[in-house]
C-alpha cells in the first residue's frame, strides 16, 4: 500500500470500542477500522451515505458514491489523501440515491459491481424512483425554510444561518448534475476478488433493505460492510421486503465476522444487534398483518401498529413511518 506523506492530519480518537485511527481531510473523517479498511464519512452536515475504501497492495475499492458527484469528487479526493494507489473498482451496495449517485465522478476507468436488480433500477429510470424525487423535494423544502428564516432574522442570527444556508443551497444546486451511471458488472450471488493479498467477498443474502442489496466480506479481517440491510436498529423499509428481511439477517449472521461498517451511522461489534432487529421485523409483519386482517387502511395501521415492547432499540411511541406500513401492505397485497 504506497501511503501519501505530509498531508495528513493523524488522530488517535476513542470510539465505541476502543482507539481508532482517524483521518481528517478538508471533507471527509476517514476511520482506519482494520488496517488499510477505511469508514469515510462526509463531515457536512448533510443526509448521506457511509462508504467503505478498501486499499490494497496495488489498488484501491470503495463500496458506495455518496449522494452527489459533488460529495463523490470529495471523496475521491480525500482517498488521495490516504493513498496513490488507483481506484479500480466501485461497488455499490444498492440502488439508493444516497449510496449510488455520486457513480459518475468515478470516470470511465473504474468498474462499478452491483446486484442485477441494481443495475435493472439504476439503467433504468432512477430519477423518477420515489426515493429520490420525495428527497429530491425534501432538499428544496428545506432551502425554502431556511431562506424564510434567514430573511426574518436579526443580522446577528443571520451571520449564524448564512454557513447553514449556503450549504443547502449548494447542495440543492449539486443535485441538477446528477446522471446515473448503473452498474457494469453484475452480480446474483456471490463474487470473489482478489487484490493482491487481499480476499474480498461480496454476497447477495437475500432481498431486505431492496431487491438486491450487495454485502462486502473481508473474511481474513472478520469485517461486514452491510449497506442498508443491516444497521444498528431498523432501517428505513419503504422499499423493503420485511417478510424475508429476518431470513436474509441469518444469512449474515451466518458468516464469520465481528465487526459490521453500515451504511449509515457508527461501525458497531455487537452483533446481537442484528438479532433484535431481526425479531422487530418478524413482529412488526405480524402486528401490521393482525392489523390489515382487521379491515384498516394502511394509514390507520401506521397510526395505530405498537412496537414499543421493542425498548432495546429505542422503540418508545406507538405508531410507525407511513411509507414502510404502505410498503408492507403493498406486499401482502402483491407478493413476488
Amino acid at each position: 500500500m504506497k501511503l501519501v506523506s505530509g498531508i495528513l492530519t493523524l488522530l488517535i480518537t476513542g470510539t465505541a470500542f476502543g482507539d481508532a485511527h482517524v483521518i481528517t481531510t478538508d471533507t471527509h473523517r476517514l476511520e482506519e477500522v482494520v488496517p488499510g479498511v477505511y469508514l469515510a464519512q462526509s463531515t457536512a452536515r448533510l443526509f448521506n451515505s457511509n462508504a467503505l475504501v478498501v486499499v490494497n497492495d496495488d489498488d484501491v475499492l470503495v463500496v458506495d458514491s455518496h449522494i452527489t458527484p459533488t460529495k463523490a469528487r470529495e471523496l475521491i479526493s480525500s482517498i488521495r489523501e490516504i493513498t496513490d494507489n488507483p481506484i479500480t473498482t466501485l461497488v455499490n451496495s444498492h440502488f439508493h440515491y444516497d449510496h449510488s449517485h455520486g457513480n459518475q465522478a468515478f470516470g470511465e476507468g473504474v468498474h462499478i459491481i452491483g446486484h442485477e436488480f441494481t443495475r435493472m433500477k439504476m439503467a433504468g429510470d432512477p430519477l423518477s424512483e420515489h426515493t429520490f424525487v420525495r428527497g429530491k423535494a425534501g432538499n428544496e423544502e428545506r432551502l425554502k425554510q431556511l431562506q424564510q428564516v434567514y430573511e426574518k432574522a436579526d443580522e446577528a442570527r443571520r451571520q449564524e444561518l448564512k454557513a447553514q444556508l449556503d450549504l443547502q443551497a449548494a447542495h440543492v444546486d449539486a443535485w441538477r448534475e446528477i446522471a446515473p451511471v448503473a452498474p457494469d458488472i453484475t452480480m446474483s450471488q456471490r463474487m470473489t476478488l482478489f487484490r493482491g493479498s487481499r480476499e474480498i467477498q461480496l454476497h447477495f443474502l437475500g432481498r431486505a433493505h431492496t431487491g438486491g442489496d450487495v454485502v462486502l466480506y473481508l473474511p481474513a479481517d472478520k469485517l461486514v460492510f452491510t449497506g442498508d440491510m443491516a444497521l444498528e436498529g431498523p432501517s428505513w423499509l419503504g422499499d423493503g421486503y420485511v417478510d424475508e428481511w429476518p431470513e436474509t439477517l441469518a444469512n449474515l449472521l451466518a458468516l464469520d465476522f465481528e465487526i459490521v461498517v453500515p451504511g449509515h451511522g457508527r461501525v458497531f461489534r455487537d452483533r446481537s444487534r442484528l438479532s433484535l432487529v431481526q425479531v422487530f421485523y418478524r413482529d412488526l409483519w405480524s402486528r401490521v398483518a393482525a392489523l390489515r386482517a382487521q379491515g384498516l387502511s394502511a394509514e390507520e395501521a401506521a397510526t395505530e401498529v405498537d412496537m414499543t415492547d421493542h425498548v432495546k432499540l429505542g422503540i418508545s411511541a406507538v405508531g410507525h413511518d407511513p411509507i414502510s406500513v404502505a410498503r408492507m401492505y403493498e406486499r401482502m397485497s402483491n407478493p413476488d
